[in-house]
């Protein structure tokens, strides 16, 4: 029986930022539909090692497939299969919640993403109006209307309230039952161990 392929095979990644590693020597694979969490103080590496893997910047050392492809060679065919929920939300302020899903998400229905994450009452409303854990909500959103193979969600937690983070986790719980895989970076480990079927620590840009 053929084994099924890889969701993220990572070998040595490294980072650099001037003099300083930012990432160095971090290797893991994950099958589909699992959820890893990546845990560490700031500056540890775990955004880097989510924009690396999202394509968002290049590794200067080390190697990875993501849904199967390179990421030197596959980067088009990689975004195409991956969301990132990232610091910057990346929305346009003159833009309404819906408009911002209908250019970015790729796909209708943008109402049914809206109220999943409790925002249809402010579909029409400027994004500019909009509180940071209303954006963050938006954010999900998109995400949840790429229905990405991979999610790469990176500190899905933060400007949310306690009720924001319940959100967080129904759709991490969403989208592994749909089958994606989900890497997760979060200082909130207590709330993501439950539900996380791997765990990696990173440490000054290395495993721990």
């Amino acid at each position: 029986m053929p084994m099924e392929p890889l969701a993220i095979d990572a070998a040595h990644l490294a980072r650099r930022y001037g003099r300083r590693w930012a990432l160095a020597d971090v290797s893991f694979q994950l099958r589909p539909g699992q959820v890893m969490m990546v845990s560490g103080r700031n500056g540890s590496g775990k955004t880097t090692l989510l924009r690396i893997l999202s394509t968002a910047i290049r590794a200067d050392g080390g190697r990875a497939t993501v849904a199967g492809h390179d990421i030197v060679k596959g980067r088009d065919e990689i975004r195409r299969a991956t969301a990132l929920l990232a610091h910057q939300s990346y929305l346009y302020e003159s833009l309404t919640a819906r408009e911002n899903l209908e250019i970015m998400g790729g796909a209708p229905p943008t109402s049914a993403a809206l109220e999943r994450v409790g925002l249809l009452e402010r579909a029409n409303d400027p994004v500019s109006t909009f509180s940071a854990g209303m954006r963050k909500r938006l954010s999900f959103a998109r995400v949840l209307l790429q229905k990405p193979a991979i999610a790469f969600l990176d500190e899905p937690y933060g400007q949310l309230d306690p009720e924001g983070f319940v959100l967080v986790e129904q759709v991490i719980v969403e989208l592994k039952r749909g089958g994606a895989t989900v890497v997760v970076a979060t200082h909130q480990i207590d709330r993501v161990a439950h539900f996380a079927d791997t765990k990696l620590a990173l440490e000054n840009g290395r495993v721990a």
